[in-house]
């Protein structure tokens, strides 16, 4: 395929040299790519660079929304296509993007995601079908300031948007302690930003919330129907329920204590 010089591809990035290399191979039909580091130690940043991609290293971490508008605010295209490391963009799926970006049928597009656990793509669970926003021109959106869960705005009101059909493949768990370390991460990220907001919970809440979370995404979002790998999918997410929601309840009873 050729380059498409109006593209601009965003990654931000923080120990990622597993996964970077195929996920910026998989886009280098565009043409620029921005790499937002955060302070890699295995060398995310080096490969990156001798790959081709513009990269920049920050030396604080302000949340998930901000450091990809750090990504944002450096390209230089019409359009942006916001990827994370372990993602990667299939032929089908890059020429779906260059057919939208040539349509001026919409300004934001969301695409479908598959995600792969252990080596099995999950088709149920609640993570399919998973729609994530991700291409979009330059000035039509940002993302918001949350910490953790960040997702694109449209900057005025009635903007237009449709979707692409190809679906963008999701890498992010080749192991479970993969899951456990990104549970970790984003958790404490979740907790921190409610007790911003003010919120509060309790043990009872977490137990109650982790419990729906499994029948929701076992029973509900069929995730008996992905097997063996989707009862422990299931379970897993019950217990990240749990675990975020515990995390908040201990950094909301320390803030008591601390005031007593």
């Amino acid at each position: 395929m050729l380059k498409l010089p109006a593209l601009s591809v965003i990654v931000i990035t923080k120990n990622e040299a597993s996964n970077i290399a195929a996920c910026l191979a998989s886009v280098s039909f565009a043409g620029e790519i921005i790499v937002v580091d955060s302070g890699s130690t295995d060398g995310t940043a080096t490969i990156a660079a001798e790959i081709g991609a513009h990269v920049t290293t920050t030396s604080d971490w302000p949340g998930f929304g901000r450091q990809k508008n750090r990504a944002l605010d450096l390209a230089t295209g019409s359009w942006v296509l916001s990827m994370d490391a372990d993602e990667r963009v299939t032929p089908e799926l890059a020429l779906e993007i260059q057919q939208a970006m040539e349509s001026n049928t919409a300004s934001i597009f969301d695409i479908p995601r598959r995600t792969s656990f252990c080596g099995q793509w999950i088709h149920h669970c609640g993570w399919s079908p998973d729609r994530v926003t991700r291409l979009f021109r330059r000035g039509a959106a940002r993302f918001n300031d949350h910490l953790v869960h960040e997702s694109l705005q449209a900057a005025v009101l009635n903007t237009q948007m449709a979707s692409l059909h190809h679906s963008l493949l999701h890498f992010s768990y080749p192991t479970p302690n993969h899951y456990w370390d990104k549970l970790k991460i984003y958790s404490e990220a979740w907790a921190i930003q409610k007790a911003q907001e003010g919120k509060s919970t309790s043990i009872g809440r977490a137990m109650t919330s982790s419990v729906v979370a499994f029948v929701r995404s076992y029973i509900i979002r069929l995730g008996f129907l992905d097997g063996a790998l989707g009862f422990v999918v299931c379970q897993m997410q019950a217990q990240a329920t749990f675990y975020k929601y515990f995390q908040l309840y201990f950094l909301t009873q320390s803030k008591k204590q601390s005031k007593a």
